[in-house]
């Protein structure tokens, strides 16, 4: 695997850390500029639908400039935003910043996963995808909960002046590792490439993509009061949970990474199968301090490789949409961290309880299940074509 891609990887992890460290800051930040604590939500509800509009708008926008131009465009903003949020004594300033600083980071996204998979031969492809993914799982399990020590002894705008000085030696590595020529042929003209990225398989997969996404987060975001109210764990073990998540989100998707390219269909069926099944066993037994620590590592694991294993089935799919494909993996991906939440709280707000934010990560899998049926179910038919056997 190239150097360069792990330098990716890097930077992944800084901005991984941007977007989910907020959730330990939302008090500290209400307070010092003198707001309320909805209104310092909105930083994190911002950052995501500048993820999810940012990454097709910014692929488009840099579409024709060198990668390398792209990627160091994109990472500068992301720090410099970070400095200025950390200085700003404005919540104006600062959710504009989140905001920018969304757009550059899906910007990079975009970009960062079309130069990793081009780096490598079709058989290292998944495997580079993984490597670019598991900076968010690393800043799960090291960036986000470093961010919140640090907003706990120094304040919040510690935790961006971290993030900002991470991205330094990304700017450096990407800078010397990744080639500043501009890819070998022109990419295809934009209407082209957006009109592949509506072919009815290909739509189904983001789709199962954002369901798979949207249940994960819909469970990740209230492990707290699962944690203390239904399991009866003491707080201090929210910490502990969060992090085997990300623990286990990491070896998902360095397993998957190695093994998607040589059995894609297999990995990604079992990953979502398995996926429904273990939600729908965690909201049966989260009354059971064993059950919550197993099921919060394996779920984890499972969710971000098949994620991954989604992510690789995108560029399979969209193979002539070299330059947008990633932007639209990218969305997804926001598409479900957004709605999941949300969902979560739907079902929380109307008094079904704790709880209930696993029954419905359940009943998004099922419908990940659907998409993926048929998908599955289009690609056996144009099988069958191909060979003269009509479909049915």
């Amino acid at each position: 695997m190239p150097f360069a891609v792990y330098s990716l990887g890097l930077a992944v992890f800084a901005q991984g850390t941007s977007e989910f460290m907020l959730s330990g800051l939302v008090s500290d930040i209400a307070a010092d500029l003198h707001v309320s604590i909805p209104a310092a939500g909105l930083l994190t509800s911002a950052f995501a639908i500048g993820m999810v509009v940012g990454a097709p708008l910014m692929a488009l926008f840099s579409r024709n400039w060198p990668r390398r131009r792209a990627l160091l465009f994109f990472l500068g903003v992301f720090g410099a935003v970070h400095v200025i949020g950390a200085i700003t004594p404005s919540y104006g300033v600062l959710l504009a910043t989140r905001v920018v600083g969304a757009l550059a980071n899906a910007g990079f996204w975009a970009v960062a996963l079309v130069t990793a998979v081009s780096m490598v031969g079709p058989e290292a492809r998944a495997r580079a995808t993984s490597v670019v993914v598991g900076g968010v799982t690393i800043a799960c399990v090291a960036g986000v909960p470093a961010g919140a020590a640090l907003g706990g002894h120094w304040g919040w705008r510690s935790a961006f002046w971290a993030v900002a000085l991470v991205s330094v030696p990304a700017v450096v590595v990407i800078a010397r590792t990744i080639p500043g020529t501009r890819p070998e042929s022109a990419p295809a003209p934009a209407r082209d490439e957006l009109r592949s990225l509506t072919r009815p398989r290909l739509l189904l997969t983001l789709l199962t993509s954002a369901l798979v996404q949207g249940a994960t987060f819909c469970a990740f975001s209230y492990f707290e009061p699962l944690a203390t109210h239904v399991t009866g764990l003491a707080a201090a073990w929210v910490p502990i949970l969060l992090a085997l998540f990300g623990l286990g989100s990491f070896v998902g998707v360095t397993v998957a990474g190695r093994i998607i390219d040589t059995r894609p269909v297999a990995l990604t069926t079992a990953g979502l199968v398995s996926l429904a099944v273990g939600w729908t066993g965690f909201a049966l037994t989260a009354g059971s301090p064993f059950a919550t620590v197993a099921l919060v590592f394996l779920q984890g694991m499972l969710a971000f490789g098949t994620g991954t294993a989604l992510i690789s089935w995108v560029f399979r799919l969209a193979a002539d949409a070299p330059t947008l494909s990633g932007s639209f993996a990218t969305s997804a991906f926001n598409v479900g961290g957004a709605l999941g939440p949300w969902f979560g709280g739907l079902a929380i707000g109307a008094g079904f309880g704790f709880r209930s934010p696993l029954w419905v990560s359940a009943l998004l899998m099922v419908l990940a299940l659907c998409a993926a049926g048929a998908s599955l179910g289009m690609r056996r038919a144009t099988d069958r074509s191909r060979d003269g056997v009509p479909a049915v």
